[in-house]
């Protein structure tokens, strides 16, 4: 049985201050928490119903009206469980990585960590403004590709001084994806859902990119979007 106080603390995690300050995310459904456990994240506390395939491991059994209380799915999927947030040292950019300044949607920041798990892209260097990658909608909206890929926040500007491979970013002026040239290594920024990538940040970045636009319709493509087709191009030419 699962007591009001448990409610209560696992509600909360939905706030980036209490994740913050218990160092817990959420994690729902055997997908996802079964790609968490077999990558090795160390959990606190898991919630799961009797038909849930535990593997041996411990487990505080619920039932699933139980389970609906506490989860945060329309259609909660046997499981819940709380992991501890990796704490991951800025690591130096040497492969192709992906650097997202201010992206704030969840749905979106986590359809671009599902993009970075699909073509490989094992680090994604986040602004400190850009949405947390622990919160329950973004989790979710990975499907399991968070237990894969590095999510690191830092001062985006900072880590770009530093970088010793070529810095791309989408942008109006830039030169059309499929005709330049492209490298192996690099650091792909997309920007900010609204206002693309800030001034700042624009200035640094000396391999401006294009996605051409083939007749007149919408005036932008949505920011995940636009990082697959980059991404795609890319592995195509350089293939992991």
């Amino acid at each position: 049985m699962i007591s009001k106080n448990q409610i209560k603390f696992v509600r909360q995690l939905e706030q980036k201050k209490y994740r913050k300050a218990e160092g817990l995310f959420v994690a729902e459904g055997p997908k996802v928490v079964g790609d968490l456990l077999r990558a090795g994240f160390k959990t606190h506390t898991i919630f799961a119903t009797s038909e849930w395939q535990s593997q041996g491991l411990p487990f505080q059994e619920v039932s699933d009206e139980e389970l609906r209380r506490v989860s945060f799915l329309q259609h909660p999927q046997k499981v819940l469980a709380l992991f501890h947030i990796p704490s991951i040292p800025v690591p130096s950019v040497s492969n192709l990585s992906l650097a997202l300044d201010d992206v704030q949607d969840p749905g979106n920041l986590g359809t671009i960590i599902r993009i970075a798990d699909w073509f490989g892209i094992d680090t994604i260097y986040c602004s400190e403004n850009t949405a947390d990658a622990w919160s329950p909608k973004v989790v979710q909206a990975t499907m399991g590709s968070i237990a894969r890929v590095n999510i690191v926040y830092t001062n985006l500007k900072e880590l770009i001084r530093k970088v010793q491979v070529p810095v791309y970013g989408t942008l109006l002026d830039g030169q059309d994806i499929y005709t330049q040239e492209l490298s192996k290594e690099g650091l792909i920024v997309m920007g900010n859902e609204g206002n693309g990538i800030s001034a700042e940040i624009r200035q640094m970045i000396n391999r401006k990119l294009l996605i051409p636009q083939f007749h007149e319709g919408p005036e932008s493509l949505n920011v995940a979007i636009a990082t697959a087709i980059t991404c795609s191009e890319f592995r195509r030419r350089y293939p992991l």
